[in-house]
């Protein structure tokens, strides 16, 4: 794990800079928009997926840095438009871009970043790196279209919750290990398993982001059970549900689905998840995908990159521990 930290810090730099870039060729009102938002920080491990995967596939390792943040942009402007929606305060720990500036400029703002994204795509000059940016953007508008639809909700599925998660997070984490992918020339085979490692990988980083929201704050530096008092029914939650009797479970159906919850409320429910050992339990279910992810690599060139991907398997499944 020292090589793969060592790896990313060395890559942020230069990720940053193309960010910067890209934000100064936008339109002059819509840069310190785009700014606040980029600046409030972020892993940045979407454009660093790309830059993993053109190298495992070419030789030569053309600088991709400005095509590997493309994504990065698109994720920013779903972040701000997002804020927007839920009327969020508080953007990691800083002011939501529409408490400072006006929410119609924010939005507009939020597409700037997504059309230059885009623009960005184009200029390579090979559509099915077009498509995969593309695809990349309805997938993620059906993921967030079927979160706001579930909140509150305690009936969803586990396949709905699946059928979100893709959307709304595993799509842009697979459009990154693809676009990277496609920019080295990688075979169909190649492309492919990029995708299903992306996706898979995507899916296990959701779980485990679930877990650690029932983490005390002192481990993530955010407030404890902000799922269960924004309404988003996901797996530590759907467990802690399952072992309440009849009465008690009618009370947190009722409370959930009015957004009730308090802050103490809901650090109470996080106790009991973690006693109960239930965020433990959604890391096991994450697991399950990143074997499938490691899996898509096999048969891969052994090499320092290969081993860089395998690591990141290791670092999504321990976050926080």
């Amino acid at each position: 794990m020292k090589k793969f930290k060592a790896s990313f810090a060395a890559e942020l730099p230069r990720i940053n800079a193309a960010l910067a870039a890209a934000v100064a060729e936008l339109p002059a009102p819509a840069r310190p928009i785009a700014r606040h938002i980029l600046d409030a920080g972020g892993k940045r491990l979407r454009p660093f997926l790309t830059l993993l995967f053109a190298r495992l596939f070419d030789a030569a390792e053309a600088d991709r840095h400005r095509l590997a943040i493309t994504l990065e942009m698109l994720h920013a402007a779903t972040l701000l438009h997002d804020d927007v929606l839920d009327n969020a305060l508080l953007r990691r720990g800083k002011p939501a871009a529409h408490t400072v500036f006006d929410v119609p400029a924010v939005i507009l703002g939020g597409d700037a970043l997504l059309s230059h994204a885009n623009a960005i795509v184009a200029s390579f000059g090979d559509t099915r790196m077009t498509r995969c940016f593309s695809e990349a953007i309805s997938s993620t508008t059906a993921g967030e279209i079927l979160e706001i639809a579930a909140r509150g909700r305690t009936g969803i599925s586990r396949q709905e919750y699946e059928n979100m998660v893709r959307g709304k997070t595993a799509w842009l984490i697979r459009a990154a290990c693809e676009m990277g992918a496609l920019a080295a020339g990688a075979s169909k085979a190649g492309v492919q398993a990029a995708a299903v490692y992306g996706e898979n990988l995507g899916m296990a980083f959701q779980l485990v982001d679930d877990a650690l929201d029932f983490a005390p704050e002192e481990i993530t530096g955010k407030p404890t059970g902000g799922d269960v008092r924004e309404g988003k029914f996901t797996p530590p939650l759907r467990l802690y549900r399952q072992s309440l009797a009849d009465k008690e479970r009618a009370a947190f159906d009722a409370a959930f689905a009015r957004g009730f919850m308090t802050e103490n409320e809901a650090a109470a429910i996080a106790r009991r998840i973690r006693q109960a050992g239930y965020d433990a339990q959604t890391r096991a279910e994450a697991q399950h995908f990143l074997h499938t992810a490691l899996a898509a690599l096999r048969g891969m060139p052994d090499t320092d990159t290969l081993s860089l991907l395998r690591d990141l398997c290791v670092y999504a499944r321990d976050r926080g521990q």
